[in-house]
């Protein structure tokens, strides 16, 4: 019982900071499902400022100077 309570709560931390991180936004392509499967599964790494996105660039807005 012990252990699904640990998993339950390793998964819930998971979805929070994968979701937290624009892992969740759009989840259009499967690239964009495995990038958040591997968030929420590898959280830690993502603290760690390691990006799990697949498949290219992220969906960021780059702002010009001037």
């Amino acid at each position: 019982m012990l252990k699904l309570i640990i998993i339950i709560v390793y998964l819930a931390v998971g979805l929070v900071i994968a979701s937290s991180n624009n892992y969740l936004g759009s989840l259009n392509d499967l690239s964009a499902v495995i990038s958040a499967l591997l968030a929420v599964l590898l959280w830690p790494l993502v603290l760690l400022g390691i990006d799990l996105h697949i498949g290219g660039i992220p969906n960021v807005e780059i702002k010009k100077k001037g």
